[in-house]
């Protein structure tokens, strides 16, 4: 069958490129054209449209900002559909491009699956109206994600989540940690130019540890030196495409708010985690987000406060050295690594990628 698969950003293209792996497994014709990153790239045999660097945009702000690129990459992906024809069309979050394109696609009668669904339990809980509309079967990574979607009458499997597949493979939680704190900062450019300055403010109060930038594979290196510039940046490695590996020697990690806090945990890294835009997207998303106490993957999950979050004007170099400092304590770490444990308990189950392959190829056979 022909897939075509678009994801919005780095962990969009990580999960994206299992995802295809394990569709080929069980389809020996698949073909795909992928919206993604380098992973998709390679798993897909280099069948890319585009590269997310080139139309993922964080923020009201900046996707306004952006509005005349963002609609031509609309017009050009229906076109595009249109020409290569699929089976079915597989989103991968990235809800504000993905959702306007499903509700074409299912208008000209193509099969749409949603893997890891948007956070509307969050945020623009009216987007449940178009997804019970235009989406064919949702797959879902959070527990309790398929009680949401079934009483609001979506289809919906629950998958569990495709980052434990990756953590199991480094093998135990305990490893051995080094003198080192891991700096997540993003993989968009809005995110590295807002948050990665107030991440190495902290450098100089820590000399006895080295830093480490855990940078996304699509950005390049220029974009890190000229904060490096500003400081004394001896200290400070800059490492591409090996996050797992820094983070297995950490011992603590500033992370921007995403995937990689969940990626942090699931690897026990104490961390902190960092989120800054825009004063007008942070405003419209205060005013939107109304109901939701946490930003964190691992605070929304356990429902609590399990690591600090520094938003917007609280992240700055006091309140990151501050809790830097507890976090290398043994009390601090000790209870930040107990509710990793309950974090891990909560989340499950294994083989995500696996389960959501079969569903989406069986899909085709049962209906």
């Amino acid at each position: 069958m022909k897939y075509y698969l678009i994801a919005g950003e780095a962990s969009g293209d990580l999960h994206g490129s299992k995802l295809i792996k394990e569709i080929k497994k069980i389809d020996s014709k698949a073909e795909f054209r992928c919206w993604g990153g380098d992973l998709i790239k390679k798993e897909s045999g280099n069948e890319l449209v585009k590269h997310y660097k080139t139309y993922s945009f964080m923020g009201f702000l900046e996707v306004l900002l952006n509005i005349i690129t963002v609609a031509k990459n609309y017009f050009f992906c229906r076109k595009d559909i249109l020409k290569y024809n699929p089976d079915a069309i597989i989103y991968i979050d990235f809800p504000g491009f993905n959702l306007p394109i499903a509700g074409w696609a299912k208008k000209n009668n193509f099969i749409n699956h949603f893997y890891i669904s948007p956070q509307i339990w969050a945020w623009k809980e009216k987007r449940i109206k178009k997804i019970r509309k235009f989406i064919d079967k949702m797959y879902v990574i959070l527990p309790f994600e398929k009680d949401y979607y079934e009483k609001r009458g979506v289809e919906v499997d629950y998958v569990g989540h495709p980052l434990l597949d990756e953590i199991t493979k480094s093998g135990s939680y305990n490893f051995k940690k080094d003198k080192i704190i891991a700096l997540l900062p993003g993989s968009r450019d809005q995110e590295i130019d807002k948050i990665l300055p107030k991440m190495l403010s902290v450098v100089k109060y820590f000399k006895e540890f080295k830093f480490v930038i855990c940078a996304a594979p699509s950005q390049e290196k220029s974009k890190f030196d000229k904060y490096l510039k500003k400081i004394n940046s001896e200290k400070i490695e800059i490492v591409f495409d090996q996050t797992y590996s820094i983070l297995k020697k950490s011992s603590a990690a500033l992370v921007a708010s995403g995937t990689a806090t969940l990626e942090a945990a699931l690897l026990n890294v104490p961390q902190v985690v960092c989120y800054k835009s825009s004063w007008i997207s942070y405003r419209i998303g205060k005013y939107l987000i109304k109901n939701l106490k946490f930003i964190s993957l691992v605070n929304l999950i356990l429902n609590k406060e399990a690591v600090k979050e520094l938003i917007q004007n609280d992240l700055n170099e006091k309140n990151l050295v501050k809790n830097v400092r507890l976090i290398l304590e043994k009390k601090g770490q000790d209870k930040i690594h107990n509710s990793y444990k309950e974090l891990r308990n909560k989340l499950g189950n294994f083989g995500a990628s696996k389960k959501t392959a079969n569903l989406i190829v069986n899909y085709f056979e049962n209906s």
